[in-house]
């Protein structure tokens, strides 16, 4: 029997992208416990949200994390929209959706790129961040950032689609939808080197994953059918085609290829917004006066679902912004994927649960 000790990783560490302290237990190679230390870059954001006006905050929240930018945004102006009664325009509804899927798209072709990167395959790794390349170039080119993209206000999009760039974005759109289809979703699902290192790591059952609420891709790898879009529709997403994405296995693979498919499931999301673009304004006019209320609003960002608190004073301060995201319950989880598992494995089973410290500590 080998004796047990416990090896602190972190929280700077050539294994993580952003701070996190874990203390993991071992015996031999096995792993036997785990715990989470949070709070090394906590930046007080929720605080200081009642310290601004609501425009302010918009800036703000969008730079909570660079990943899921967009979403925080928009989440917070659709609760301050219910709490005013404000109508958003249709186009400015499917140019929200557009701004979405371009993020969810890039999102998710980072993770599996760093998945490879953690298991040795840095050539794949560098076909997929050149497949990514695609969308940073439609984001750079629609809304003049790579990564902040600036599209929401409250009311509506402060950006539209002309011609030109409808006509940029659906030839991206061509040159990645078969890179992604026909190479990497199939690399991911045949090849020897990514099989013998993700089938059978990090396994988290679906039953256990209802027990920590888990979402998004991590609760969808375990074979739990919710993604926001369709459970309860925002925007104009009721009015699109698409299926949600499940895999059944619930280890490292199921995660990945959950957010491949999904990939490229918005990739047709991409397609039927910019077919079905409604003519008119992008947004409901000059902003009336923000009543005493509250409200909350939810939708699927990157990680899973983004839920926003609002609640109002008649000011345009608020006084009280709260959001849950989804990577504070998918932490914990870590917990259950690791019992049993190697410490070759620890960086792997991390990344497949697409961490967001940035998020977890706003």
């Amino acid at each position: 029997m080998s004796e047990s000790f416990d090896i602190p990783i972190g929280p700077l560490h050539v294994a993580l992208e952003e701070p996190m302290y874990f203390q993991v237990s071992v015996q031999g190679e096995t792993l036997t416990g785990m715990e989470l230390y949070a709070g090394h870059v906590h930046r007080g954001i929720e605080y200081l949200t009642a310290k601004r006006n609501i425009y302010q905050n918009l800036v703000l929240l969008e730079h909570v994390c660079s990943l899921c930018s967009n979403s925080h945004p928009e989440t917070f102006s659709m609760t301050l929209e219910t709490i005013a009664g404000i109508e958003v325009p249709p186009r400015a509804h499917y140019l929200r959706m557009i701004a979405d899927e371009i993020k969810r798209t890039a999102s998710h072709l980072f993770n599996v790129a760093i998945m490879s990167h953690v298991i040795g395959f840095d050539s794949m790794f560098m076909h997929v961040m050149q497949a990514r390349e695609i969308m940073q170039d439609v984001k750079e080119t629609i809304f003049g950032n790579r990564m902040s993209m600036a599209a929401n206000i409250i009311g509506g999009v402060r950006y539209d689609l002309t011609g030109e760039l409808t006509a940029f974005l659906l030839a991206q759109l061509d040159k990645l939808e078969p890179i992604l289809r026909d190479e990497i979703i199939p690399a991911y699902a045949t090849n020897r080197t990514i099989l013998s290192r993700t089938r059978g790591i990090g396994v988290i059952t679906r039953e256990e994953c209802v027990d920590h609420g888990l979402v998004g891709p991590v609760a969808r790898g375990s074979g739990i059918a919710f993604d926001v879009r369709e459970a309860a529709p925002y925007a104009a997403y009721a009015e699109l085609d698409f299926a949600t994405q499940t895999m059944t296995d619930g280890d490292v693979w199921s995660r990945a290829m959950v957010r491949l498919h999904e990939a490229l499931v918005s990739i047709g999301l991409l397609r039927q917004c910019v077919a079905r673009l409604p003519s008119g304004p992008t947004n409901a006019g000059p902003l009336p006066h923000i009543p005493a209320g509250e409200a909350i609003a939810r939708t699927e960002a990157p990680r899973g679902e983004l839920l926003y608190y609002v609640k109002t004073v008649g000011t345009d301060v608020p006084e009280r912004v709260r959001c849950r995201v989804p990577s504070y319950m998918n932490w914990e989880a870590l917990k259950v994927m690791m019992r049993h598992g190697r410490v070759a494995d620890i960086p792997l089973i991390i990344n497949s649960i697409d961490p967001c410290v940035s998020c977890t500590e706003r």
